[in-house]
């Protein structure tokens, strides 16, 4: 952290604390964000269909993962019996293998990821529609998705993972 960026977030605080000093009653909610991708059946939704898109292909990255893992095993146990032109061949052939399955595995990750970011960014946006409707409504002042330390009667997470299920 910058000396710049220390300061400005020390006089955010002592700000708030001023506004807190001077409000009759400030209400500060808390909302983790955590739980809400755990909990909210938007976000258990999101989570079943990605498991739906990407299982199949998951699976076979894992059949060929096992295939290149028998072929090596082979070709250890073979090895000393081969000769040296079988061997540099078929260690070629192994070493192509591998790079294809890494290659794999590494697209299926970055799809994977990618995905997982589209879906995940719907859930937070609908929850956070229902934490602005829930902080208007109960007249909230602050809510805040991170912090180090929060008193657990501000957090209203359940409050939002209610009214974010009960919603079809």
């Amino acid at each position: 952290m910058t000396m710049f960026t220390r300061q400005f977030f020390l006089a955010v605080v002592l700000g708030l604390v001023a506004l807190c000093a001077q409000a009759d009653e400030i209400r500060i909610g808390f909302i983790n964000t955590d739980r809400i991708f755990k909990e909210a059946n938007t976000a258990k939704q999101a989570q079943a269909k990605l498991e739906q898109e990407f299982s199949k292909r998951e699976k076979d990255l894992e059949v060929s993962g096992s295939a290149l893992k028998s072929a090596v095993e082979k070709f250890e146990r073979e090895a000393p019996t081969l000769s040296e032109s079988q061997r540099i061949s078929r260690q070629k052939q192994l070493g192509e293998q591998d790079r294809d399955f890494q290659r794999k595995r590494r697209e299926f990750q970055e799809e994977l990821n990618a995905r997982k970011n589209e879906e995940f960014q719907q859930v937070l946006e609908r929850a956070n529609r229902v934490i602005k409707q829930v902080a208007e409504a109960e007249k909230y002042d602050l809510v805040l998705q991170e912090a180090v330390y929060i008193n657990p009667k501000h957090d209203i997470t359940d409050k939002v993972l209610k009214v974010i299920n009960a919603a079809k």
